[in-house]
């Protein structure tokens, strides 16, 4: 009783993300009709990513956009997902069951649908890189969003091109910190210190894991999945004297 907990999907911090959230909230862009987010990360994020334990680009990458996009739509609920895989370099490289790239459809209880990618084969030129492209289409408006930090370019002889600042959670960068998770730390230890709302609730989560979980029935059945999933069976119970 009374502990706060919440979910770390710091791309609701990010100010581009918060933005859109701001134009659909306040009639910007009217009513949202369709929604596309793009993200994709090198292989060699990808690949250590992969190597903790078996989860697809569904439940590893597209997350956070999952819970960006049905933050973005709330009250509006899904309702059917559909998923597939594509194969390439991963596999090649791994041996595994590992993906390059997984694309989301969902459809939500108001009829509108939306569209996320997710990869993580991006040739290995730019440690740490992530980028990602939104596109948000409403009734009265357009919102586009370019968040694949080609603005910054570093090219030395040693190294070659690097994008700084381009991961996803963040880097120091002397005094200052650039990336969405030091304010996603900082309003968590509001929430806790000043007894606030925490922004990402646990029914949130559960929702996007939902989604992400259906993705990858849908991947491998080559149809269609309905939401709410079907609740898991209970776990047997053992019966008889212990021993």
């Amino acid at each position: 009783q009374g502990v706060k907990f919440t979910i770390g999907y710091s791309q609701r911090f990010n100010p581009k993300f918060a933005y859109v959230k701001q134009a659909i909230a306040d009639g910007t862009i009217g009513r949202p009709v369709s929604a596309l987010v793009s993200r994709h990360i090198t292989r060699g994020l990808g690949k250590k990513i992969s190597g903790r334990t078996k989860l697809s680009p569904a439940a590893m990458e597209a997350t956070h956009d999952l819970d960006f996009i049905l933050w973005c739509l709330e009250p509006a609920k899904p309702v059917r997902v559909y998923s597939q895989a594509n194969y390439g370099a991963m596999r090649e490289a791994s041996g595994g069951d590992i993906p390059d790239t997984q694309y989301l459809m969902v459809t939500m209880d108001t009829g509108l649908s939306f569209v996320i990618g997710a990869g993580w084969s991006l040739p290995p030129g730019y440690p740490n890189f992530s980028s990602t492209w939104i596109e948000m289409i409403g009734t009265e408006g357009a919102l586009h969003v370019d968040d694949s930090h080609r603005d910054v370019v570093l090219n030395t002889m040693q190294q070659g091109m690097r994008l700084p600042m381009s991961s996803m959670p963040g880097e120091f960068v002397g005094h200052a910190y650039a990336g969405p998770m030091k304010a996603e730390t900082t309003h968590f230890l509001e929430a806790v210190g000043y007894d606030r709302p925490v922004l990402v609730t646990p029914e949130q989560a559960r929702q996007v894991m939902e989604v992400y979980q259906a993705a990858d029935l849908s991947a491998e059945r080559h149809a269609a999945v309905e939401l709410p999933l079907p609740a898991a069976p209970p776990i047997p119970q053992p019966t008889g004297g212990v021993r």
